[in-house]
C-alpha cells in the first residue's frame, strides 16, 4: 500500500539523515515520479525537506538555555524589540512572552506612561525593575530554568483573569503547516491563554525560525494580527499574511 510505502520512506530518510532521489528509487523499486509524489506528501507533513538532488530530515529545534539564546543575534533582537515598541501606546496592558526577543522590547519602553506589563518571565521582571513608569504584574509558578519563566496551573488560571490589549509572543519555530510552536508543554498552555485574552496578537520571530517546528503547537499562524521579523520572509509567508489579513513588519525597512 502507498501509505505504508510513504511511512517506510520517511523512516529510511530519518535513519540516513540525507538521501538522494536515485537511492530512494533503488531501495523502494519505484519510479522517480512516484518518489516525488511520496516526497511531496512528507514535505507537507513537515518531517522532511527537499535539498539539492534529494531529501533531508527536518531537525527539530531543541530547548536552548535562556542565557545562551540571549547572547545570540543581539542586534537583530534589539531591532525587532524597537519595532514592537512602536505599537505600544500609553495606558496599554501588554503581555510579554518568555523569549529573548520579547525581552528586548523592555529597552524601548522608557518613555511610555501608565503602561502595565503582564509576564511570567524572570528576565523581563528584573529588567523592568529599573523603569518606574512600568507597572509589572508577575505571574506565579515554578521556575523553568532553561527559559527563566514561571509555569504552572495557577499561572494559567491567574492569567485568565486579566484583560490584555496586546500580546507579544515568541516561538521556537513557525511553519504554515504546524503553526506556532514551542518546546515546553506547560509554557505552551500559558501562551495559548495569552493569545486567547489578547485583543491584538504580535508574533516576534527572526528569520531562522521560519519552516521549523517544535514539540507543541500553541497557535495557528492565521490567529495572529502582526508578524514582526528581521527581514522579508519567503513568498509563501508573504502570501499567507496577505490572505489572512496579517500585518507583516520587517526591520530591514
Amino acid at each position: 500500500m502507498r501509505s505504508n510505502r510513504v511511512s517506510d520512506i520517511e523512516d529510511y530518510i530519518i535513519q540516513n539523515k540525507t538521501v538522494s532521489l536515485d537511492k530512494l528509487c533503488e531501495v523502494f523499486n519505484v519510479s522517480k515520479n512516484t518518489i516525488r509524489r511520496d516526497i511531496n506528501e512528507l514535505t507537507e507533513k513537515g518531517s522532511i525537506k527537499k535539498v539539492y538532488g534529494g531529501v533531508s530530515i527536518v531537525e527539530k529545534p531543541t530547548l536552548v538555555p535562556f542565557n545562551e539564546r540571549n547572547t545570540k543575534n543581539i542586534n537583530l533582537k534589539s531591532n525587532i524589540g524597537e519595532r514592537c515598541a512602536d505599537f505600544i501606546k500609553d495606558g496599554d496592558i501588554i503581555f510579554l512572552d518568555s523569549g529573548t526577543t520579547t525581552l528586548a522590547i523592555v529597552d524601548y519602553l522608557k518613555e511610555k506612561q501608565n503602561l502595565t506589563i503582564i509576564t511570567n518571565n524572570l528576565e523581563v521582571i528584573v529588567k523592568a525593575i529599573n523603569l518606574p513608569n512600568l507597572n509589572v504584574i508577575a505571574l506565579p509558578g515554578n521556575l523553568i530554568r532553561k527559559t527563566n519563566s514561571f509555569v504552572g496551573v495557577d499561572t494559567v488560571s491567574i492569567l485568565r483573569k486579566y484583560n490584555i490589549n496586546k500580546s507579544f509572543m515568541a516561538s521556537t519555530g513557525i511553519s504554515i503547516e504546524c503553526g506556532i510552536t514551542n518546546s515546553h508543554p506547560l509554557e505552551s498552555e500559558i501562551k495559548r491563554v495569552a493569545i486567547e485574552k489578547g485583543i491584538e496578537i504580535f508574533l516576534l520571530v527572526d528569520s531562522s525560525k521560519f519552516d521549523n517546528s517544535s514539540l507543541v503547537t500553541y497557535s495557528q499562524l492565521k490567529d495572529i494580527d502582526y508578524l514582526i521579523t528581521d527581514k522579508k520572509p519567503a513568498k509563501k509567508y508573504i502570501d499567507f499574511c496577505n490572505n489572512h489579513d496579517i500585518t507583516l513588519v520587517t526591520c530591514d525597512r
